[in-house]
Formats: C-alpha cells, structure tokens, sequence
C-alpha cells in the first residue's frame, strides 16, 4: 500500500500529539494533575471518558489512508490504484462489501421495496426479492431466527473469554487483585453504586460486547439496514465519527489562538487594542455566523470548480471542504470565548501581583504568560470541553442545509440529510436518521458528562464552595 496523509489527517494527528504531551506534563505538575484526578473520581465522568476513547479509537483508525495496492499486476513493481481507502475501511470491509440494491431493514432478508420479478410458473409479478447478501448462507428462511440466536451467542462466548483474558493480564500483572475483584463484583449496594474504575469496565465491557456482536453478525445481515443505493447504514454510522470528532477538535484548535491573544490583550493593554478588538468581535457575532459559512462554502465550490485539476482524487477534494469548513468555523466561534476570557484578564489585571509585577518593571508580555495566562487556562479548558458537543451538532445543522462537509463524505449530517425524503415513503425508512441520531447521542452525552466534571474541577468558584 502507499501512505496517503491528507491535510486533516496531519492537523488530527498533531493534536493527538499535543494532547500527549500535555498528558505528560500535567503529570509531572500537581497545581494541575489535582483536578483531573477529582475529574477521574466521578463514575459518570470514568464512563464518558471510556466512551469518548473509544470514538476517538475509531477516528485514528479512519485517519490512517493509503492507496490499496492493485493484485494481478504482472509488472514487478507494484500498482497501486487511485482510490484512497483508510484502516479503518479494511476492518470493516466484511460489513461494507455486502451492497444491496436498494433498502432494506435491519436484519431483513428481503428488500424493503416491491420490485418485477419473475414467478416460478413464468408470469411477471411484484414482489420483495431476496436479498444478495443478507442471509445468503441459509438454504432455508425459516432458519433466520435460529441463526440469529446462534450468532449472538457466539458473540457474547467471544466476548466473555476476551474479558477473562483481560482479567487473567491485569492480575498477572498485579493492576488488580482476584480477591478484590470477587469481592467488589459480588457486593451489589458497589455494583448499583460503582466506583471509577467499576464504571469505566462497565462501559468497556459494553462496548466490547457491541464490538463483538458487529464483528459476528454483521458479515452475514445488515444490523441496521441499508440506504436507497444499498449502501450498509451501520458502516455509514461508523465512519461518521472520525468526521464528528474532526469537526469539533480541529474547529477548536483553529478558534484558540484567536480567542486567547486578542481576548487577553483586550483586557491587559485596554486603550485603543481594547477598542479595535472589541469592534472586531462585535462585528462579526452581528454577522449570522451562517451567511459567513454560506458565503464562504459558494467561493470554494468555484474554486474547486475551476481548479478541478489539483486535487488527485474525490477523497482530497472532499477533505480541502472539510479543513475549509473547520477553518470558516474557528474564525466565527471565538468570539464567546474572546469576552469572556477579555473580563478575566481586566480582574487579573487589578490584583496585587500583577501590580506588583509591573511594578518591578517586568515585560508586559512575561507578566501575561507568567501570571495571567496560567490563570485563565481553566476558562479555556472548560470551553474546549463544553463547545465540542455543540460543534458537532453544527455539522449536522449545516450539512443538513448543504453547506457543511462534501456529500462524498461520510458525516451524521448528510445521513440526516438523506434522511428527509425517506420519512416522506410509506413505509417509513426509519433507521437511516435513527442511527445518526443514535451515535451522535452517545458522543454528544459523553462529552457533556465529562465537559460537567471538568467545569466541576477547573472553576475556583466552584471548588471553593465543596
């Protein structure tokens, strides 16, 4: 194969090592690893934390690209083809490979439309034909229930020796202790009331276990159906969360920098910097943040149009949108954090330190990375955590009006854009906005949990009240 890395593919890769470094030095200082570990504390917060890796698992997998290589080839070199497919695509491929040719419910064997086909005596009737995929193995309809039943309980005898494996690796090395395990798992008044760490096996054993039964059963049915082209909507989902997680990640990294300078020089140099910031911010919240995106969508998609020939495939055109959406996003959402962030600094401004400091004739530029920005940076910690959720839902808004990622792209916005003649059809094809919804939920609670936990721990009002 060969390596493709596209422009969000690097951005995301670049955050996640920032992320780590800040892991480690946070470890090492305890004015700040205090916190998390009263964030760690909560069962709530341990559960959404294990969710929130898991989806971010899943968007590393997807981020990883390349371009297959082309079997047959008869030259020694290898041929490599111009479609770019990412890891996560060939894990899944058990799942995405079986296309129908039209829709069908989840865990059907026939197709959800009625289409001509001929009958055994010969004559031309309407009917639902069988499925090509789902439940091809079995000789005999009547056999799809039992097989079922039989599949799921492969999953969970699957599932039930991983975690005895898993449990067998932490006792080996001595993470647990068997007679603690017993005895914290077979007390209920713990198991209705868990601990951290009981919550956050709960929920890996959860997620495992829907691991498990996608890994078994998916291959042979469609667990949640497929879309009008056949298309399998459950992988639909899934690499809907690489493009979830990019849009509030990267749209934060790029909102940052301009929230934090401007809002703190604001507030620390006042006069005529005040002045010019606050007529910036206060121009552009009176601006409709989506007219901007509008606006902004319409010149790149002539762009494109016209400069067609610079991008190698659909994939890059498509990701060149996406940073571009990111991009139009981060430059209207800072200005919130910028107020807020202006208001702090004018109060840190009047305290005895920095008087002092500048009073010692200390460089205006020190004395803000030295003793204001340190005391700002919970502010900002718990608007990354808190705004994430709601950038997520504005893909989904904006897609839906088709401003927002290129319809090539897999996204929760354009399955719920999909799905809005298919709540026209009778019957109602349900399950395509059924399961946006359902992994957009379970992000967007996960990360309002633990954006909760975080608040809890990083604003001093709030500490010096428990």
């Amino acid at each position: 194969m060969e390596l493709v890395i596209l422009k969000t593919d690097a951005l995301f890769f670049i955050l996640i090592a920032s992320l780590l470094a800040y892991i480690f030095y946070a470890s090492k200082k305890e004015h700040l690893a205090r916190p998390w570990r009263s964030v760690l504390k909560k069962p709530m917060a341990a559960s959404a934390l294990t969710i929130l890796a898991f989806y971010l698992t899943v968007a590393i997998l997807d981020s990883i690209h390349f371009h297959p290589e082309i079997e047959g080839t008869s030259s020694d070199t290898p041929v490599y083809s111009s479609q770019v497919v990412s890891l996560l695509d060939e894990v899944l491929k058990p799942i995405n490979k079986n296309t129908e040719t039209t829709y069908s419910a989840p865990f059907a064997i026939y197709s959800y439309s009625k289409e001509s086909q001929e009958s055994d005596t010969g004559q031309i009737i309407r009917d639902y034909p069988r499925l090509r995929h789902a439940g091809s193995h079995l000789s005999n309809i009547s056999e799809v229930r039992s097989d079922l039943i039989m599949r799921s309980l492969s999953a969970l005898g699957y599932w039930i020796f991983a975690m005895a494996i898993l449990c067998l690796i932490l006792i080996s090395l001595r993470v647990v202790k068997l007679k603690l395990i017993v005895a914290d798992w077979l007390n209920l008044s713990t198991f209705f009331r868990p601990s951290p760490a009981q919550a956050a096996v709960i929920t890996f054993a959860a997620v495992c276990l829907s691991v498990s039964l996608v890994a078994t059963v998916g291959p042979y049915y469609h667990i949640l159906g497929t879309d009008k082209v056949g298309n399998d909507v459950l992988f639909q989902g899934i690499k809907g969360i690489r493009t979830g997680l990019l849009i509030g990640t990267l749209t934060t990294l790029i909102m940052l920098p301009f929230a934090i300078v401007l809002g703190v020089a604001a507030g620390y140099f006042r006069g005529w910097v005040d002045d010019a910031i606050q007529y910036l911010y206060t121009t552009l919240s009176s601006i409709p943040g989506v007219l901007l995106i509008a606006a902004a969508a319409l010149m790149l998609e002539v762009f494109m149009t016209n400069n067609a020939g610079d991008f190698e495939s659909v994939t890059a055109r498509a990701d060149l949108r996406f940073l571009c959406l990111c991009l139009i996003l981060g430059v209207t959402a800072w200005t919130g954090l910028c107020r807020y962030l202006r208001a702090e600094t004018l109060k840190l401004k009047e305290s005895n330190y920095i008087e002092a400091s500048r009073a010692f004739g200390v460089l205006s530029w020190s004395t803000i990375s030295q003793h204001v920005l340190p005391n700002l940076m919970h502010i900002v910690m718990i608007s990354i955590v808190l705004d994430f959720s709601g950038l997520v839902l504005a893909e989904a808004a904006l897609t839906y009006i088709d401003i927002g990622v290129d319809p090539s792209m897999e996204s929760w916005g354009n399955m719920i854009n999909g799905a809005r003649l298919e709540l026209a059809r009778e019957p109602v094809v349900w399950w395509s906005l059924f399961t946006a919804f359902l992994f957009m939920f379970v992000l967007v609670l996960a990360a309002n949990v633990f954006g909760d936990s975080v608040r809890d721990a990083f604003d001093p009002r709030i500490r010096e009240l428990d």
